[in-house]
């Protein structure tokens, strides 16, 4: 998929809110069409980059919230102090990325948890991979706020009992934390 479905996509659901995951090697070249497909959040890999900042800054210019993804080789220790600022948002993937249906990687929380410890709540952490009603608790009390859910969800008999499942868990996470 890429800006052409986005535009198909936004012509029929104009108050979409589109989060693009951008598996790409050069993803600064992709910033302008995926905004002016109407991109809103425009997450890419670190390890695809030599220094997030300026593609953060030129997501940025062209409207868009920044994301900013780790595979699970990559340590949380390569979110520095400055990406974490600049980013909009934090993905930890929880599975190698590229393929629908893999197996969760339970073993990637743990950069979650690192993540929250270094630099607290203010920003939304992600993660992505494996997701579904068996390891959501475990996601959202790792300190996960967002949750990408696509196997668990569309191979399900009743998908929205599925999606009220996942938003449960992290509300009640998120509530408890706050008291």
């Amino acid at each position: 998929m890429g800006a052409p479905v986005l535009s198909c996509v936004k012509k029929g659901v104009p108050e979409i809110f589109m989060d693009c995951h951008m598996m790409v090697e050069d993803p600064i070249k992709w910033v302008p069409a995926v905004a002016e497909a109407g991109g809103k959040l425009y997450t890419f890999h670190l390890e695809a980059v030599s220094d997030p900042l300026p593609v953060i800054k030129h997501i940025h210019a062209h409207g868009m919230r920044a994301g900013l993804a780790i595979s699970p080789q990559t340590p949380s220790s390569a979110i520095t102090q400055t990406a974490w600022d600049a980013a909009d948002m934090i993905l930890v993937m929880t599975v190698h990325p590229g393929k629908g249906g893999q197996k969760f990687m339970p073993e990637c929380l743990d950069k979650v948890k690192e993540l929250r410890e270094k630099y607290g709540w203010d920003k939304d952490v992600e993660v992505d991979g494996g997701i579904g009603p068996g390891n959501i608790c475990q996601c959202a009390k790792a300190g996960s706020n967002v949750i990408v859910a696509g196997t668990s969800v569309f191979t399900a008999s009743n998908p929205s009992d599925v999606i009220g499942q996942l938003r449960k868990a992290v509300d009640d996470v998120i509530a408890e934390r706050k008291k």
